[in-house]
């Protein structure tokens, strides 16, 4: 076998990739390359050699990319060129899965930039996308070519998006987290029927493993249980749901689980009271909901959440014999505590800066008080 040969060094930026650590479901993007670049390589030999309708036999065995390390930085795994079966052919097709490595990125820039992606990539070719970058979160981005600062082949969920639709599949797939009810299962099929909190229906495929849980969920529709789905959805070109392929962690949702109850706040429109009181603005409900779910620890007491006449979010908490309150402006980020001891009749005031992680901290301290549990 001949010694590796660096191939590339694609760098990871986003906040899951600090401290020098990729995700293990990550690799399930990376392992595409591997194949996608070899088939590139081919079509870049064909475009060399008009007359022949194939490869040569042979021309991309025993060659593969591996992952041989992860370098300095926001996380930047190291890709290496192995071929098991040295051979004359090894250092002639070299060239062309090096070439296959610039058509790949140029691609990803054309899209970027507005180009014409074809010129780098065939469409069938570009169907490859649909599974590479699946994984991405917003905010989140690959830079395949990092070295290069003006074209450094930045792959992100919108850029995913674009290379997929430019290939000859007019659906992709990303991965969803969904909350929702269900209506309707079909056990021979073995798919369910979610609906959402929108209102709008969508069909599940389900693994066996998977069935009690959507039993389950079933049983409790008419009372309301919801369940949360995660895992690959398909959609069609203008960004519409149509279908769930795969899941991959399913659960019964508590019944006062935040992020379903902040979805539903979303329908809220101006004049919802009587004809009074303001709708809470999405982009508020974005970021009450990211900071939720990141800040407030397992474990304590989740809020009973009602949308406020001013277009916040009122959370209250029963604990004990004291009832708070916590009126959170969407706007400010800024929240009033109120706590009131039912015995003593005491009443304590504070307010919270939520666009701190500190102050959310303090948030939880309190509770953990009231509840009589230590902060661990």
């Amino acid at each position: 076998m001949n010694d590796p040969i660096p191939f590339m060094q694609p760098r990871m930026v986003g906040e899951r990739f600090q401290r020098h650590a990729i995700p293990l479901e990550m690799l399930k993007d990376l392992a595409v390359l591997d194949e996608m670049i070899i088939e590139v390589a081919k079509w870049c030999y064909l475009q060399d050699h008009p007359g022949r309708q194939r490869s040569p036999r042979g021309f991309t065995d025993g060659i593969s990319l591996k992952l041989t390390g992860i370098a300095e930085g926001s996380a930047v795994p190291q890709v290496s060129l192995f071929m098991e079966t040295p051979g004359v052919l090894f250092s002639a097709n070299q060239v062309y899965l090096e070439l296959a490595r610039e058509r790949f990125c140029g691609a990803i820039n054309a899209a970027a930039n507005d180009e014409k992606i074809t010129d780098y990539l065939p469409e069938n070719l570009l169907g490859y996308f649909d599974r590479l970058g699946r994984s991405l979160r917003n905010g989140e981005m690959i830079e395949f070519d990092p070295n290069n600062a003006l074209r450094p082949a930045r792959l992100d969920k919108l850029i995913r998006r674009k290379l997929v639709l430019a290939s000859r599949i007019k659906e992709y797939t990303d991965e969803i987290v969904l909350r929702g009810t269900v209506p309707e299962i079909d056990q021979a099929n073995m798919t369910f029927e979610v609906e959402t909190i929108g209102g709008s229906k969508v069909v599940a495929r389900m693994r066996l493993q998977q069935l009690e849980t959507v039993l389950a969920a079933i049983r409790g529709y008419q009372s309301g249980d919801r369940l949360m789905v995660q895992g690959v959805g398909r959609f069609d070109g203008n960004g519409r749901l149509k279908g769930i392929d795969e899941i991959e962690h399913i659960c019964i949702l508590d019944p006062l689980d935040v992020t379903a109850r902040l979805e539903e706040f979303r329908s809220i429109r101006d004049g919802w009271l009587e004809g009074e009181g303001y709708a809470p603005s999405r982009d508020g409900l974005d970021w009450l909901t990211d900071a939720f779910g990141r800040n407030y620890p397992e474990g304590l007491p989740l809020p009973y959440l009602y949308p406020s006449a001013e277009g916040g979010i009122q959370a209250e908490w029963s604990l004990g014999r004291h009832e708070i309150s916590l009126e959170v402006d969407l706007n400010t980020k800024q929240a009033e505590w109120h706590d009131l001891d039912m015995d003593t009749k005491e009443w304590n005031e504070h307010t919270f800066h939520l666009a701190s992680p500190e102050e959310w901290i303090m948030l939880a301290d309190r509770l953990r008080c009231l509840t009589g549990e230590n902060r661990v």
